[in-house]
């Protein structure tokens, strides 16, 4: 019998630990439950917004309750209808992710089934992860040297990190040369066997963006990682043009049409959208079935809690264009990992593929209760929330 939405419930979370990055202090979780008292959990992005995506999850909410759990796309594509920018509000789109995950979690839990099996069934049961906030107060090469080594010893093959300090928009010969030092120090620690990920943060220039894949391509990086801003399009077409690196990118794409514009022009080699930015598991599971027409591989960015973490790895069982799974669960604050009792731990640098019904974990309702508060406006310090925390020198 199908089930239809009683209520969603917006809930941000925050705890005294904070992890590696200060964006890992908060998190959104979305509560959805029906009319017999199902219930599945979605996430949400906070980002430097997390009062704006409370508020947005409310209002997203009331395009659904009322509506048939089951109708995932028909509910998804409501909202489509009604709201006029959702195609250029971040804060629209990650409210409907949460809720489409939520929904897709209560749709596992009705059949007992984990949501891989509902999408075609496990190309793979292990997925192998690249480290990722692994860096904290990484300022000289020696640093970075010695946490590269030290993670390679946890068992990951793939490292990726910001070696550009407190650099933005314009990087001068001194900042590059830093960077060079930094990345170079990483590669003679942990050889030529392990993959090395030059992370951007979409934050230079073209220039500078060309000249730092210059000196960096000989360290054989997998990829660079949204070298220029990102929407500075005619400058990531410069970008290719001039160099022979790859780039990956996708974590700020919030919907298919906008992944096809980057994959039709030829701009992107590794896809990296965003579970709980472009669209759910709805959307997700399109974007990377047109990556796969292209011939591009995914490599979904996750970089914000348990929830986030769990189906992305379901989505990551089912598409045969895998890459690599960005992983922050050796670094999360540990109140993130107890949020779901531990469930999903890397082990040699893979995870094992949930197979609980709906997202595949269980979520800690008591101590969702404990650190439930009230959504309040981020203060800003002059090292932005986007960085791992204390590379921000130097």
């Amino acid at each position: 019998m199908p089930m239809k939405i009683r209520e969603i419930e917006p809930i941000t979370l925050a705890g005294k630990e904070g992890g590696s990055a200060t964006w890992a202090s908060i998190t959104i979780l979305v509560k959805v439950v029906t009319a017999d008292g199902s219930v599945g959990y979605g996430e949400a992005v906070p980002t430097a917004r997390p009062l704006q995506v409370h508020s947005a999850v409310k209002q997203v909410a009331k395009s659904y309750v009322g509506r048939e759990v089951e109708e995932i796309e028909r509910n998804s594509w409501e909202w489509h209808k009604q709201d006029f920018y959702l195609a250029r509000s971040f804060e629209s789109t990650t409210a409907l992710s949460a809720i489409d995950i939520a929904s897709w979690d209560i749709v596992g839990k009705e059949f007992n089934a984990p949501i891989y099996k509902l999408l075609g069934g496990s190309f793979r049961r292990r997925v192998r992860n690249y480290a990722n906030g692994w860096y904290p107060d990484c300022v000289t090469p020696e640093d970075f040297a010695q946490k590269a080594k030290r993670t390679v010893n946890m068992g990951y093959t793939a490292l990726k990190f910001d070696p550009f300090g407190e650099y933005y928009d314009y990087l001068d010969e001194r900042g590059l040369s830093k960077a060079v030092e930094r990345v170079k120090a990483v590669r003679e620690a942990v050889g030529d066997d392990v993959e090395i990920l030059i992370e951007h943060h979409g934050r230079f220039n073209p220039n500078s963006a060309v000249m730092a894949a210059r000196a960096l391509e000989p360290f054989n990086p997998l990829f660079m990682e949204e070298p220029v801003h990102p929407e500075n399009v005619e400058g990531l077409r410069k970008y290719r043009a001039s160099t022979s690196v790859r780039v990956a990118l996708g974590e700020r794409i919030l919907s298919l049409t906008e992944a096809l514009d980057y994959l039709s022009q030829g701009l992107v080699d590794f896809l990296q959208i965003d579970l709980t930015n472009v669209g759910g598991v709805t959307q997700a599971k399109k974007v990377s079935a047109v990556a796969e027409a292209f011939g591009v591989e995914m490599a979904y960015h996750n970089a914000f809690g348990p929830i986030q973490n769990a189906v992305t790895l379901q989505l990551d069982a089912v598409i045969p264009n895998f890459l690599v799974q960005e992983s922050f669960y050796d670094w999360f604050p540990s109140w993130k990992r107890e949020l779901i009792y531990d469930s999903t731990p890397v082990k040699e640098g893979y995870s094992e593929v949930p197979q609980g019904p709906g997202i595949g974990v269980k979520v800690n309702e008591k101590l969702v209760e404990e650190l439930k508060v009230e959504p309040r406006e981020v203060d800003f310090t002059e090292e932005p929330k986007w960085v791992v925390k204390g590379t921000w020198k130097g």
